[in-house]
């Protein structure tokens, strides 16, 4: 079962969601779709609502049998033990966003919001313990390739406290390309290579509750929240900060944001690039150039 509430929703929109949904009231839209429809209909939304807001229920494989996700709201999905619930904006917040449609002046206005900007930029980029994350696949496609490496660090101050790092059998070859670009053949696999439904639990119970950097973290999540949802485990849904949009923010005078082009421009080493742990330890190093261009 799914079910979507839409505000301000362009009329184009509707008519693609109408495809699969039905629309039972202004803006609420009710059905049954493949995992697949539903993060195609989902993605659709987020790049065609523009200024409006967007909440999707739907059920899921864990203990409550639902899970959620929100676009351009206040209200934030987070997970508190296991169990997702919606942190509503703090008063603070509160209170500031009644002031700013109280007919403050223009200046007064700007001065707000570069004080909230400017907290939210430490608060959200700053970390001092977390999770950096790399995952190798066998190709691109969320619904049709497979992980075949998990890595990741644990980071404290700037120091990496621990590491998880898992090879991850597939139930198809792994392409010649792939291969070559990250080192993994099917005789590594075959041979250091664990079932997912045991190394996923340990990746998950290795980051804990800890925030994620990861450089488009939206491909790293896609796929292990795929697998969550198969294996019935709590769907992966930390905080993250994705380094290239940091380094977008940040940085205008490179070429591209790929991972290795951001290392060379901070004189970090390529070596061994795309091998999770090598990733993860550039990823690492980005993130620390980047936070320090505040």
């Amino acid at each position: 079962m799914l079910v979507i509430t839409l505000t301000n929703c362009p009329p184009s929109l509707r008519g693609d969601l109408t495809g699969w949904l039905f629309e039972i009231n202004t803006g609420i839209y009710v059905g049954n779709v493949s995992a697949r429809v539903r993060d195609e209909l989902w993605k659709r939304i987020c790049n065609n609502i523009k200024n409006g807001n967007a909440t999707m229920v739907y059920s899921a494989a864990n203990e409550q049998r639902l899970d959620f996700r929100v676009h351009n709201t206040t209200w934030q999905p987070i997970d508190f033990d296991g169990l997702k619930l919606m942190l509503r904006p703090s008063a603070t917040q509160q209170k500031e966003n009644i002031q700013l449609r109280q007919g403050f002046s223009k200046a007064a206005k700007t001065q707000i919001i570069k004080r909230v900007s400017k907290t939210k930029k430490k608060n959200n980029t700053h970390l001092g313990k977390y999770i950096v994350l790399d995952i190798e696949t066998t190709g691109l496609s969320i619904t049709e390739d497979e992980i075949i490496e998990i890595g990741a660090l644990r980071v404290e101050n700037t120091r990496i406290l621990d590491s998880f790092n898992a090879y991850i059998r597939s139930d198809k070859p792994v392409p010649a390309e792939i291969q070559k670009l990250t080192g993994i053949s099917d005789e590594i696999l075959n041979e250091k290579g664990r079932k997912i439904c045991d190394a996923l639990p340990e990746f998950l119970s290795f980051v804990g509750d800890l925030p994620v950097v990861s450089h488009n973290p939206s491909f790293d999540y896609g796929f292990l929240r795929k697998y969550c949802e198969r294996l019935g485990l709590p769907l992966f849904s930390n905080r993250c900060i994705d380094t290239i949009a940091l380094a977008r923010r940040r940085i205008h005078d490179v070429s591209n944001y790929k991972l290795t082009t951001l290392a060379d421009y901070f004189g970090i080493s390529t070596e061994s690039a795309h091998n999770c742990i090598a990733d993860c330890i550039m990823t690492k190093s980005i993130y620390e150039k980047l936070i320090k261009l505040d």
